[in-house]
Order: C-alpha cells, then structure tokens, then sequence
C-alpha cells in the first residue's frame, strides 16, 4: 500500500493512521499551514510547525495542537514524519512521509522565492511529490519583491500628495504582514483592518519582527493620520468602514493581478502582480529539485499544468482536493 492514498476525507497516510490538511472532521491531522483551506476547525488533534501553531490558535481557538520544528523528525505508527520551510507565509511547511523507504511529500501551497518573512523554501527529495498549481500557467512569472515595493510605495506617495487615502487590498495572513515589510514609511504611516492587526499581535507576541502599525478601529479618526496607507481584506474595501476615510484610492495586492479582467473585475484603481504562491518557473523549478518521478496536481490549473508535466517526462495526475488557492486566503479572522 502507498505511503499515502486519496480519500474523500482528504489525503491519508494508513501506515501513521493521520491525515494531511483534510477538508473533513478526522482525528488526526497534519497541517501545512494556517490558512482556512488548510487549516480546518473540527479536527480532534492538530499537528503543525511551532511557527504556525499561533495563529492556527487564534483562528481555530481552543484546539488541540501538538508542534514540531522544522527538520525534526516524527514517528507516527508506522510512518516517520518531518516538516520543511515552504516559503508561503510564516510557519508554513512541506510535510516529508516516508514508510518502507517510499518517500511522499506534500507541500501545500509554497513559494520558492525569499521574501524576507517566511522561512525559506527548501526542496525536499522523494519520490513522490503532491504540488499545487494555483498560477501554473506561462503567463504568471513574477517580477522581484523590490520593483513591486518601488511600484507600490511610488502609488502611495502620489495618493499621500493628493490628500488620498491609499487602499491596498491583501489577505490577512501572509501577504499583509510581507507588504507591511515593502512599504516606506517615511511616505507616511501605516494603517490596518482589525483582521489584519490581530493576526499581527499573534506574530508580534511570537517574536517574529513587524513594522510597526496602526489599527483603523472604529474609533480612529483619518483625519488625524495624514497620507496613511490602509491595509484591509479585499472585502472590506469599498464598505461603509472605508468609505469614512473620505477621498481615496483602493488597489489590490494579488498575484491574480497578472490578468488583466480580473483587474478589471475587481474595479480597484491599481493592482499590483504579487503572490505567497510560486509563478510558473517557481512550480518547474521546484519539481525538478524534488527528483520525484511522480507528481500530482492539486488546486489551480491543474488539467493545463499536468499535461504539460506529463510532455516533459514526468508521471503527472490531477489530485481532486477542496484547496482554495490564492482565492481561499481572504478568511478574515
């Protein structure tokens, strides 16, 4: 029997009798990350990274949640278990399986790019990988961290001179706190959405260094924070809340911003192309160090992107799971 297999309850290792991000109820599961895609409520116990845990805590609340370190080695049944950077946000990790000398990994979603944040990806040898696919067409490539930072501090600025407050819309977790760290604030200072500053004081209160913020509560008054940049979800912008800010411009912060009708769709003034998920290159590259022979394809363009793996040579197949993607990352808390 396969280290790992594809049950409807998610993906399952019977040798260590756990699951890996399952999207139903089990007793066992191993996550990845906290996003809400990944990270479940009602599980009876929850394996993670120490860097995780926190804020799987605070938006799960009172759950059972075991840690370990990345590299550190578990053995669970039947099954020898150890976690590894994958780069997405903060805590989030491949998770190596190996039973009977099969090696399985199953990344989550990933990125292999630094971005000054989260522990850098590591590539993981086996022979067996599960991937996503959020952005796995030609198309997404991704321009460097820092030409984004220029492009969006330059927007900034210009909103700043026009007595504008600038809107950036991004997800709570991960992508707030990797914009927080590109923004200038000598242009002025920064403001987030309660979902957002409550994510920060978990990650605060873990040690890991935030620029400093300030929440937009109800009871801020705009007018006292000249040329403010304000971070909020994607949903929140454009509701009542924002628009007590007066004049503004709303962009988002999103790698779906590569395609131009959804920039169109969102109807915001800017959108800027950047993402917690690997480009196109990012996922081959990837691949390539693993060494698998055999990949499966979970969430994304999943169909485009295994057939061409299946052209160059690799044994692909689409692995049908309940990931959201980059789209799954808005959950507020």
């Amino acid at each position: 029997m396969a280290a790992l297999t594809f049950t409807p309850s998610g993906i399952y290792c019977p040798a260590g009798d756990f699951y890996i991000d399952p999207w139903k109820p089990v007793d066992r599961a191993l996550i990845t990350h906290g996003h809400a895609d990944h990270a479940r409520w009602g599980m009876g116990h929850y394996l993670a990274t120490d860097i995780a845990a926190p804020v799987m805590r605070h938006r799960l609340g009172d759950v059972s949640i075991d840690t370990v370190r990345y590299g550190e080695t578990r053995r669970i049944g039947g099954a020898t278990v150890s976690f590894h950077p994958a780069g997405h946000v903060p805590g989030s990790a491949q998770i190596r399986v190996e039973v009977g000398g099969e090696v399985w990994v199953a990344s989550g979603d990933y990125k292999v790019v630094g971005d000054g944040l989260s522990t850098p990806f590591e590539p993981v040898k086996c022979h067996h990988f599960i991937t996503e696919s959020t952005f796995g067409l030609p198309v997404f490539r991704w321009q460097s961290q820092d030409v984004i930072a220029a492009q969006i501090n330059d927007w900034w600025r210009g909103c700043a001179a026009n007595d504008k407050t600038a809107f950036l819309g991004c997800y709570a977790l991960g992508k707030a706190q990797r914009l927080m760290s590109m923004l200038d604030p000598d242009i002025g200072p920064i403001l987030t959405h309660t979902a957002i500053e409550n994510t920060n004081a978990v990650m605060r209160a873990q040690g890991i260094p935030l620029a400093a913020t300030i929440q937009a509560g109800g009871d801020l008054v705009h007018k006292d924070h000249p040329g403010a940049i304000v971070l909020a979800p994607p949903s929140a912008l454009g509701s009542a809340w924002a628009r007590k800010f007066g004049p503004q411009e709303t962009a988002f912060a999103s790698g779906w911003m590569a395609v131009r009708g959804i920039r169109r769709r969102r109807a915001g003034d800017r959108g800027f192309v950047i993402s917690d998920h690997a480009d196109w290159s990012g996922l081959l590259s990837a691949i390539r160090e693993t060494g698998a022979e055999n990949i499966y394809v979970t969430h994304g363009y999943t169909d485009i992107f295994t057939r061409y793996l299946n052209e160059q040579g690799w044994n692909a197949q689409v692995l049908q799971t309940e990931f959201g993607g980059e789209d799954a990352e808005e959950d507020a808390a």
